[in-house]
């Protein structure tokens, strides 16, 4: 009788185990659809790539091209009068006034002479590296939407960023640190959060990872009392453990990718923190950059333009780094939505920008970088030429806007397209979200046509079913 009670306590016990460790084996093969999700892989250009790497900086709110980069010398001689054929306007949030010209002065800059606002001197004085396109247009003027289409090519959730895409093309180029790396403003997040970033419906290993000069990966650093000499015992064992496994069940493909993954994030525990340790930079460059601007803003988004120059020379694919973020309900507070104060929430918004992301290119410039570095300034969409009815800011515009590029294969101190005399619509070259990356795509060796993933019963591309490539730019 004893022998049996005993029998069944350590049976039941040992069963508990048992069982507990395979619900822990479902877990790991069915999180994450494991053989798509983790198992390498990578398309081969279609042609020659000029860029092996892509930086996108991220303006989000909307960020007013005739106050940046499209100098509207009507909107100074008209300044007062009602915008013509359209004085009774009704935009995103109600009437129009009367045109309202740029609170500053624009200047030329660089030797193509490039007309840029006085708010931005150390981005001007890249004007003779830069692409500029000024006739973008887009299909929403709603911020959510808005800045996921300019991510994704579509206007509603669930469809992979750029960056995801360019992870299911190329794949990573490094062993230890993540292929597709997103920043987000000290501010927050932008509007529509992490489906900027999304995989979508590629596998969810193409998501970016979501770093910051605050928080390097989250949820990876490893317990303080774990000794290095055990830390490094426990890796061999688990390498050898992984190895014998993988021989004896060769055909075993889903975990063994599951365990590459664990594999990755095993080195990452050890990259993640060293690229992120800033301290390492000189004192010059932290000037340079800003880094202790007494600003704390500023001083952030510059430690995040430093973390994403240090992300980009150890062959990360993709950054996204991001300037502002949602305007949670604080009108131009947070972002560059300014409704109601365009001179006051420019003033603030526009030294965040400049000097770090300035000092970032320059640091692309200097090192070689830019040779095969794309680099993309993006907005979700434009605003109006006209003040906001009783404010001093300007309401939404999805019909005119600037982005730009840079770096890799592109021409510089150009400006391709424009909006009309006031800056209200794309006029000459309308250029949309799918004519932009099928432009980067191409870049980066790839025909956006034949860049494509079957889903639900299409054949998905980042340009949707538009799209061609913007061939003026190019060097």
């Amino acid at each position: 009788m004893n022998a049996y009670a005993e029998l069944s306590r350590r049976g039941f016990l040992g069963n508990i185990v048992t069982g507990l460790s395979g619900v822990g084996m479902i877990d790991l093969l069915t999180r994450g659809a494991l053989a798509n999700d983790t198992a390498p892989q990578t398309h081969a250009p279609h042609f020659a790539p000029k860029a092996k790497r892509v930086l996108q900086v991220f303006c989000p709110g909307a960020a007013s091209h005739m106050d940046l980069w499209d100098y509207k010398p009507s909107l100074e001689k008209m300044a007062g009068q009602p915008l013509p054929g359209e004085e009774n306007f009704l935009s995103f949030q109600g009437k129009n006034g009367n045109l309202m010209p740029s609170p500053w002065a624009f200047k030329p800059a660089g030797e193509c002479g490039k007309p840029i606002t006085t708010m931005l001197p150390h981005l001007a004085e890249h004007a003779d590296d830069i692409a500029f396109i000024h006739s973008m247009h887009s299909k929403t003027n709603t911020h959510g939407p808005g800045c996921v289409f300019m991510n994704t090519g579509h206007t509603s959730e669930g469809f992979p960023s750029a960056g995801a895409w360019l992870s299911y093309a190329l794949g990573s180029a490094n062993q230890n640190l993540p292929t597709y790396v997103a920043i987000p403003d000290v501010r927050g997040e932008p509007p529509n959060g992490k489906a900027n970033w999304s995989n979508g419906f590629l596998p969810a290993r193409h998501q970016a990872i979501v770093m910051s000069d605050q928080q390097p990966i989250r949820n990876l650093a490893r317990p303080d009392r774990i000794a290095a000499a055990d830390d490094a015992a426990a890796r061999a064992l688990a390498a050898k453990l992984n190895r014998e496994f993988a021989e004896q069940f060769a055909a075993e493909s889903e975990l063994q990718a599951r365990v590459a993954a664990y594999e990755l994030a095993a080195r990452m525990q050890l990259s993640a923190p060293e690229v992120s340790d800033l301290a390492s930079e000189t004192e010059a460059t932290h000037q340079q950059y800003g880094t202790k601007d007494p600003n704390p803003l500023k001083a952030a988004y510059a430690r995040n333009c430093l973390l994403a120059r240090r992300l980009l020379e150890r062959d990360v694919r993709y950054v996204n780094l991001y300037c502002a973020s949602r305007a949670s309900g604080v009108d131009g507070l947070l972002n560059w939505d300014a409704h109601k104060t365009l001179k006051t929430d420019y003033e603030r918004h526009c030294p965040i920008l400049d000097q770090p992301t300035a000092a970032l290119l320059t640091d692309l410039k200097q090192s070689g970088l830019l040779e095969d570095t794309l680099v993309l300034w993006t907005t979700e969409f434009g605003r109006m030429p006209t003040h906001q009815a009783g404010t001093t800011g300007r309401d939404h515009n999805p019909d005119g806007f600037t982005c730009w590029m840079m770096g890799a294969g592109v021409k510089g101190g150009v400006s391709y397209g424009a909006t009309d005399e006031f800056g209200r619509r794309a006029e000459i070259n309308p250029t949309t979200v799918w004519d932009f990356y099928a432009t980067v795509l191409h870049l980066l060796g790839f025909d956006h046509e034949k860049l494509t993933v079957y889903h639900n019963g299409l054949d998905r591309r980042l340009t949707d079913v538009h799209g061609h490539v913007i061939k003026e730019i190019l060097a």
